[in-house]
């Protein structure tokens, strides 16, 4: 039997600890291999990464190709690596991972030096998280913090990185990362924080942009905007240290001022209305998937008259606003819980108040006779003045009443005016709509559904049943020309009164607008000036259930228009969309078209998925009047745009080819101003939500005839003066003003006398509007 020598004292010393180190590195590592074996097989299959389908929402476009709204829980922009800008990249890996080319998806270098700085800092300071686990544990994992997941984190890391390049990773990072605001991805991010495209981003604005990941919600600029600032003067100062900008280009980017979008909803143009009736239209036709798979709705919406009508709209309710006097303060903060006039907590505070377009919401400081000191909404401390604060001066007496006067602690609302300067303004009460539609074919140009779109979503283009006064009276008209009259037809501009016997009620004793009666006139003239007395002598004498009946040729719903005489005023109901398409009618040359506003659906690879197929005036399939009656209609209706109600048009445009009528109903509830040139036709309407006088005086010329000329003033810039040629059928006679026109066949036959209706018919209706 031998014996193993015994080895030296020294040599056991030195020997027994290493064979156990090395016998536990070899458990570990046969462990690691067991988990390896067992665990790697079992990853997540890399296809979501390869194949990347992100969920891009549903994007709405104006004809031209702007964008106007999108709809879906991630707002997102896919870019390519190639249309990322060399500067956003830098950022990225300054901030999260500057040794991104050179790892394998785990840093060891920047796990030792996060160590180190953890070390010494006396706690968990930093991470080295890289942007392959980052890319990782978007796609594959939940955010809990255990070992196992960190296990799993890294060996999908080690996966990534050996199925797919360094620049694809980066690429999957750029566009599925979260930046707060529901953006997800840089392009995304730049748009919603910026309002520009990510190429065209500055060192500051990339540097603001890469600090976000870390912490969407702390690092917000819109939220925390001087948390944002410390960690993009971090960002700038990693990629000053990397040498990936120069000492020059980061003393500039440190001192450039960050303009960052406050308003949301905000877009190359405010058409919100129009983008809403577009997702619905898209919703209703494709339910599935419909605010993830990447559609894109193009409406038929033009931006210039888009802007032109929004602003036009915005301008005149301003001005009727302000004709009407300052209301006082909107609100009070309580003072008490800011500790001086430029606390931080005085924006956070704003950032509550919602904005209105222009109309920015400010704290009063100090007010009184001769200035207010403010702090707008965003930072800035504004001084008004003289003119700036003269709407609201009343508001500043000690006799005002205290919960509308300004004071420290009122909330009210700043507006530049024309010259750029801030002046005291506010949110106005009354609401108004405006759509115009080509009469051709029916598109949609511009919709404005009310005075804003975030404070009021309901629509009133589409929703707003009101009556429509005298710009109902063109369809009495358009009848009676059915009925053997003519533009030169001679009607009693005389008081009627229709006694109770006949009524079933009280007596009704209409009058007209001005309480002016001016004796046997013209019908043209009738029109021209809008007089009432014309109007119901026209519809007793066709008789009201024929005039129902005819007025639903133009799209009004008959059981909307009871067949009484106060329909002869306008005391039925319309919706602007049903006015617009009305007098398209005699825009087009008597043809009913249907108007729409989504001209096609494309899908995530533009193919077209559904488009519109209107049929196009000229088709008589279509036709609603004939020919004859929609030229003799529109030489009266151009009377009223040149010398009538609504000269004011004609006079402003300098054109002769413009055609409409102006309505107001009774006490002077609604006002209207619906016309046309033959290539676009117009609505406007202005009222309260819950029906009120708007005013002595705010009539459908003073009120709604503004808002329609600014639109026409851009629609029809370019567009040359035309007039309808008269159509076969008419014999005409007389010039000018006096001249007329009568269908041929009734040339011997004259004319319905004036009294033609035997027996006057019932009014149960007493709140007749007398019209403009």
């Amino acid at each position: 039997m031998t014996t193993l020598p015994t080895l030296p004292l020294a040599l056991r010393i030195v020997l027994y600890p290493l064979i156990v180190l090395l016998g536990t590195a070899s458990i570990i590592v046969a462990i690691i291999l067991i988990v390896l074996v067992l665990t790697y097989p079992n990853l997540p299959s890399l296809e979501v990464l390869t194949d990347y389908r992100p969920k891009i929402p549903l994007r709405v476009y104006t004809a031209d190709g702007y964008l106007i709204g999108e709809f879906g829980e991630e707002r997102r922009a896919v870019v390519t690596i190639q249309e990322v800008p060399e500067i956003m990249k830098q950022a990225i890996l300054a901030a999260e991972d500057d040794r991104f080319y050179q790892h394998g998806g785990i840093d060891y270098v920047g796990i030792l030096r996060a160590a180190g700085a953890n070390v010494l800092g006396g706690g968990k300071r930093q991470g080295a998280s890289t942007i392959t686990q980052q890319v990782a544990r978007n796609f594959f994992l939940t955010g809990e913090k255990t070992y196992t997941r960190k296990l799993y984190e890294a060996l999908l890391s080690f996966k990534i990185e050996s199925n797919l390049s360094k620049d694809q990773i980066f690429e999957l990072y750029i566009n599925q990362i979260f930046l707060g605001q529901r953006a997800y991805g840089f392009a995304a991010a730049s748009q919603i924080y910026f309002g520009k495209p990510l190429k065209d981003i500055s060192i500051a604005e990339a540097a603001m942009l890469a600090g976000l990941p870390k912490a969407p919600s702390a690092y917000n600029p819109i939220v925390n905007p001087k948390r944002a600032r410390l960690r993009q003067q971090y960002v700038l100062r990693r990629m000053h240290e990397l040498g990936k900008i120069t000492e020059t280009q980061h003393e500039a980017a440190l001192k450039e001022p960050l303009v960052v979008k406050r308003e949301l909803a905000e877009y190359s143009v405010h058409a919100e209305f129009a983008a809403e009736m577009a997702r619905q239209i898209t919703a209703e036709r494709f339910p599935d998937d419909v605010y993830s798979r990447g559609m894109k709705v193009y409406t038929t919406l033009i931006k210039s008259e888009q802007e032109a009508a929004y602003n036009s709209l915005r301008r005149g309710v301003m001005d009727y606003d302000r004709r009407h006097g300052y209301r006082g303060a909107e609100s009070y903060l309580d003072m008490k819980d800011f500790k001086s006039d430029q606390d931080e907590a005085i924006d956070e505070a704003l950032q509550e108040i919602a904005e209105a377009g222009d109309l920015i919401p400010a704290l009063v400081l100090a007010a009184d006779a001769k200035q207010i000191r403010a702090y707008r909404k965003g930072g800035e401390l504004v001084q008004l003045n003289g003119e700036a604060m003269k709407f609201a001066v009343k508001m500043l007496d000690d006799k005002a009443p205290q919960n509308k006067r300004l004071r420290r602690g009122a909330i009210i609302r700043l507006q530049k005016n024309e010259k750029g300067d801030w002046q005291i303004s506010q949110l106005p009460e009354v609401e108004s709509a405006f759509v115009a539609v080509t009469p051709k074919d029916g598109a949609i140009r511009a919709l404005i559904g009310g005075f804003d779109f975030n404070r009021n979503k309901f629509n009133h283009v589409t929703q707003a049943w009101r009556q429509p006064g005298s710009s109902f009276k063109p369809f009495i008209y358009s009848a009676s020309l059915e009925k053997g009259y003519s533009p030169n037809s001679v009607i009693a501009d005389e008081p009627i009164v229709i006694p109770a016997s006949q009524t079933g009620a009280q007596a009704w004793q209409p009058h007209n607008y001005d309480g002016k009666y001016e004796g046997p006139m013209k019908m043209r003239t009738a029109l021209a000036k809008s007089k009432n007395m014309v109007s119901i002598r026209i519809l007793q004498s066709i008789g009201t259930q024929y005039a129902q009946d005819y007025a639903s040729r133009f799209g009004f719903d008959a059981d909307k228009h009871p067949p009484y005489l106060t329909m002869a005023l306008g005391a039925g109901s319309v919706t602007p969309w049903q006015m617009v398409t009305a007098y398209s009618v005699f825009a087009n040359g008597g043809f009913k078209i249907n108007p729409y506003i989504v001209r096609e659906i494309r899908d995530e690879r533009n193919q077209v998925l559904a488009h519109s197929a209107g049929v196009e005036a000229g088709e008589e399939s279509i036709r609603a009047i004939d020919p004859r009656n929609a030229f003799m209609m529109d030489a009266m209706l151009r009377d009223v745009a040149i010398y009538g109600t609504a000269a004011k048009a004609s006079a402003t445009l300098k054109r002769q080819d413009l055609a409409g009528k102006t309505g107001t109903t009774n006490e002077y509830v609604d006002a209207w101003f619906c016309g046309y040139q033959m290539t676009v036709a117009g609505c406007a309407w202005l009222g309260f939500d819950q029906p009120k006088k708007l005013g002595d005086r705010e009539t459908g010329g003073a009120a709604a005839l503004p808002i329609w000329i600014g639109y026409m003033s851009r629609a029809l810039k370019d567009v040359p003066i035309q007039l309808p040629e008269m159509p076969d059928g008419l014999i005409s006679s007389g010039e000018g003003r006096d001249r007329s026109y009568i269908y041929a066949e009734n040339a011997s036959k004259g004319h319905p006398p004036e009294d033609a209706a035997t027996a006057p018919e019932p009014v149960p209706d007493l709140s007749a509007p007398p019209s403009d």
